[in-house]
């Protein structure tokens, strides 16, 4: 897979928990959209979902699950590659060298989703999940990547990435490309339904929280009715007064294709109820049609599809890989 006069993107996804609307209004709609712009490879990052207990047969039922969503979602194996992490051993091997070489303890403790994932067991949890931004900034840097699409929750791993990138081209010449961070205007951060104060999250104690791109779309929908809104009645985007009806009108937005402010004017002088029954039906028609396009793709054809991906890119790999270790006295 030579590079070709498009800038090209990295991104995955782990697979654990219930990939949620949330995750495909923030990433994954961002990336089909980016297929014809930029040369894409899209991972499912099963290295990093490791970082937490695992059940090995459900983690392989995830490992497929991921990788159909991102097809049913529009991502076209003819125009982007679809991967498994794992099936690359550059991944690890290059996370070894950047930890040696180049990362520090000062940035990591400065990472905020350790602290938030480790809670007050600081000293108990996997040093993976200490170290994950190490091995994410591997994914990156392994395959020349120009462009990050993350949720701003990531964009300090982004970060990292580029200055670890930088400390190493400083040491050892011009050697990695330095990546950019692309962050989506609406819909980066869904909200949850039960909180809107919080971010949507497959791993929230209540399913209320989030819906799942698998979930019933009967089910769903009553998720929509159920979800928390704000006091008084006026349907109008204001994240600080009125976070729970601006997440909803977001969801909408995105889902529809429509601009927030027509939505607004849309349901001028209309109740919330008549809003969030309008949102259920929205949410419930895209479920049934996505869950169609999934259901109609077997394992064996994902598998071969990320077999291949493997197949296309793993010289890029091997190529960066090989010239980090020249650089380093390695090889």
């Amino acid at each position: 897979m030579e590079k070709n006069n498009k800038k090209r993107i990295f991104s995955g996804v782990q697979p654990s928990g219930d990939l949620h609307i949330g995750n495909y209004l923030g990433a994954i709609s961002q990336w089909v959209n980016m297929q014809n712009k930029y040369e894409c490879i899209f991972c499912v990052v099963d290295y990093h979902a490791i970082t937490v207990k695992q059940d090995p047969e459900i983690l392989r039922k995830k490992i497929i699950e991921i990788a159909k969503i991102y097809i049913a979602s529009g991502i076209d194996p003819q125009k982007s590659v679809i991967f498994q992490q794992s099936t690359i051993t550059a991944h690890t091997e290059f996370a070894w060298i950047l930890n040696c070489i180049v990362a520090r303890m000062s940035d990591l403790n400065k990472m905020t989703q350790f602290k938030d994932k480790s809670g007050n067991h600081q000293e108990n949890v996997g040093i993976g999940l200490y170290d994950y931004p190490v091995l994410m900034a591997s994914d990156i840097l392994l395959y020349n990547t120009d462009v990050v699409p993350v949720g701003d929750d990531q964009l300090q791993h982004v970060e990292l990435t580029r200055t670890l990138a930088r400390r190493f081209n400083e040491r050892f010449g011009d050697t990695l490309q330095l990546p950019k961070a692309e962050i989506r205007k609406t819909g980066a951060r869904i909200m949850g339904l039960d909180d809107p104060t919080k971010k949507m999250s497959k791993s929230a104690a209540s399913d209320l929280n989030y819906i799942a791109l698998t979930d019933n779309p009967d089910k769903a929908a009553k998720k929509i009715m159920r979800a928390v809104t704000d006091t008084g009645s006026e349907i109008k985007y204001d994240l600080e007064k009125k976070p729970g009806i601006s997440n909803l009108l977001t969801i909408y937005s995105l889902l529809v294709k429509k601009e927030i402010k027509e939505l607004e004017k849309e349901y001028q002088n209309k109740m919330y109820g008549e809003f969030k029954k309008n949102l259920a039906e929205v949410v419930k028609s895209f479920l049934i049609d996505f869950q169609k396009k999934y259901n109609a793709i077997s394992d064996k054809e994902v598998e071969q599809i990320m077999a291949q991906g493997t197949k296309k890119i793993k010289p890029i790999a091997d190529n960066t890989l090989d010239r980090v270790k020249m650089k380093i006295g390695v090889l």
